[in-house]
């Protein structure tokens, strides 16, 4: 898969995210580079659903559009504002 693709299906995954869980959360592509991923997550989120789901949530919805992604990194960057970083296991088929 092209890096283009793979930036059209984190971009539709953004708006899938965005769509169902805004504004308790929202998600910005921050950056798609080899087999990772770094989307900025911001809003007020349900703390008693636990914040790393907020954030594992987006792996989910990339499984649902062909891609496996886990993730490896979640910090917080500011003041209701988090990074998640995901690793990209599998697109389609074909493992990285």
């Amino acid at each position: 898969m092209s890096n283009e693709e793979l930036n059209k299906i984190v971009s539709k995954a953004k708006e899938i995210y965005n769509r169902y869980r805004s504004p308790e959360a929202a998600a910005e592509v921050v950056e798609v580079r080899g087999d990772e991923v770094i989307i900025k997550f911001k809003g007020t989120f349900c703390e008693t659903c636990g914040l790393y789901d907020w954030i594992e949530d987006m792996s989910y919805i990339l499984k649902d559009l062909g891609v496996d992604a886990v993730v490896t990194k979640a910090e917080e960057v500011g003041e209701r504002t988090y990074v998640g970083i995901f690793r990209i296991r599998n697109v389609r088929g074909k493992h990285k």
